[in-house]
């Protein structure tokens, strides 16, 4: 394995306009250690998934709060699977019915956050999901 910071995508997929949840997650995850990359609001899949192999990250972290993960998200798997990311963690997070969580991983979304999650849990279930998805150890 080899020892690295984690490199983060944040991304607003689609039309949303609200995006202080996404940049509370942001900091939270540079207080964390990791290295993220905020690409601002209203982002296509095309522009997130071209976004995260021009900055070559490890993780895709996508806030959507419109309701339409289940339209958007199979799009950035689709387009992860054409481009080769098939080891970058992808994780979603938003206001999201917890009935819809099992679709969304089934797509292959790695993790779901809803609201509430607690900051804590969502740096140690990516970094987590990294380890185990990129085979890479976290620099402490």
């Amino acid at each position: 394995m080899s020892q690295k910071r984690i490199k983060v995508l944040v991304a607003k997929l689609g039309l949303d306009g609200h995006d202080r949840g996404a940049k509370v997650i942001a900091r939270a995850l540079k207080d964390a250690g990791m290295e993220v990359v905020y690409t601002g609001l209203r982002q296509t899949p095309e522009q997130i998934v071209k976004s995260a192999i021009q900055e070559d990250v490890d993780v895709i972290g996508i806030s959507i709060l419109s309701g339409a993960h289940l339209e958007l998200v199979p799009y950035v798997v689709n387009l992860m699977r054409e481009k080769g990311l098939n080891d970058v963690v992808l994780v979603v997070g938003g206001v999201i019915p917890p009935q819809d969580i099992p679709k969304l991983k089934e797509m292959g979304v790695d993790e779901v956050f809803l609201p509430g999650s607690s900051l804590k849990e969502v740096v140690e279930k990516i970094t987590k999901a990294v380890e185990t998805k990129r085979g890479i150890k976290i620099a402490s």
